[in-house]
């Protein structure tokens, strides 16, 4: 790669805005803005975030929700639905397609990203990682990082989480079952299914800037794409509740 990627560690202030921050990169680059990008955020409180085509009602302990206050949103991109909240370290990679050959697999593209942070988490954690399901990380079969995509004509946003010292039993409270799941699942719990790494986040956006070349300082926040994006979208119930 001949030009080094751009870098971003920034976390907004609501959850409506750190969605609408991924998507508006993706858009930023795929109409022209000709950069790769690496951001990492951490959110502060909890919320829930269904995948793009996941049912509410299916996915969702909603009376658990609305006991706890805890808000339920959407994202662009596909895969399951996920709470978020401290002890959370997400990570968002908007790429060239160009970047992968002649493929336009999603599935291609999803293993040499995963491979790619396989290696990586490897090296840290100095023991084996393996991938799982269809873009899962884990530890002796233990869930610790779920992953996304999301694809343009010539750019793909790929981003996900990684637990680190996440409140599991409130992902056993507030999450159903998932209507879809991997089967080296093997119909466990969200609290036997999942782990946290117990890591500083700072230790994992070293190796992932490392592995990714990001070099340079991203400072063009499109504010006022993110804007529009809450407003026109992920701040409204239609949207959240599409399905």
């Amino acid at each position: 790669m001949t030009q080094s990627m751009k870098t971003i560690d920034l976390t907004l202030k609501t959850p409506h805005q750190n969605l609408a921050f991924d998507e508006a990169l993706l858009e930023l680059c795929e109409e022209g803005w000709n950069h790769e990008i690496l951001r990492f955020w951490e959110p502060q409180d909890y919320f829930v975030v269904l995948g793009y085509s996941n049912k509410m009602s299916r996915e969702v302990n909603k009376d658990s929700c609305l006991k706890h206050h805890v808000p339920i949103l959407r994202r662009a991109s596909g895969g399951g639905t996920v709470l978020q909240g401290p002890g959370c370290l997400n990570f968002t990679l908007v790429l060239k397609t160009s970047r992968f050959g002649d493929s336009k697999s999603i599935t291609t593209t999803n293993h040499a990203i995963m491979e790619c942070h396989r290696g990586a988490l490897e090296s840290i954690l100095d023991r084996t990682v393996t991938i799982r399901g269809i873009t899962d990380l884990t530890l002796d079969g233990y869930k610790f990082c779920g992953n996304a995509q999301r694809r343009k004509t010539n750019f793909l946003l790929f981003h996900g989480t990684f637990l680190l010292n996440m409140n599991l039993p409130r992902i056993e409270e507030l999450l159903a079952f998932p209507s879809k799941a991997p089967a080296y699942r093997k119909n466990r719990s969200h609290l036997d299914f999942l782990t946290n790494l117990k890591i500083p986040a700072s230790k994992i956006k070293h190796v992932l800037k490392t592995k990714w070349r990001a070099t340079e300082n991203f400072v063009e926040i499109p504010q006022d794409r993110i804007d529009k994006l809450v407003k026109e979208k992920y701040s409204l119930e239609n949207w959240s509740s599409k399905f």
